[in-house]
């Protein structure tokens, strides 16, 4: 009964461990989330409205080698 209730005792403190490094896992993706969000919203600042722009013509964006 005593090795039982050892082994649990182990197996608990294992899954705390666990958890613990889940939720430091799961802080640090938020955290990243939270910066990309912040520069898509600023990349999209950056760039003008498609009806500012008016219609784009792709020949005007061909490289000089054409």
């Amino acid at each position: 009964m005593q090795d039982r209730l050892t082994n649990l005792e182990i197996k608990a403190s294992f899954s705390e461990d666990l958890l613990d490094k889940l939720d430091q896992i799961i802080i640090r993706q938020q955290d990243q989330i939270d910066r990309l969000t912040q520069d898509l919203l600023w990349l999209r600042q950056q760039t003008p409205t498609e009806g500012a722009a008016g219609p784009r013509n792709l020949r005007d964006e061909l490289p000089p080698h054409y």
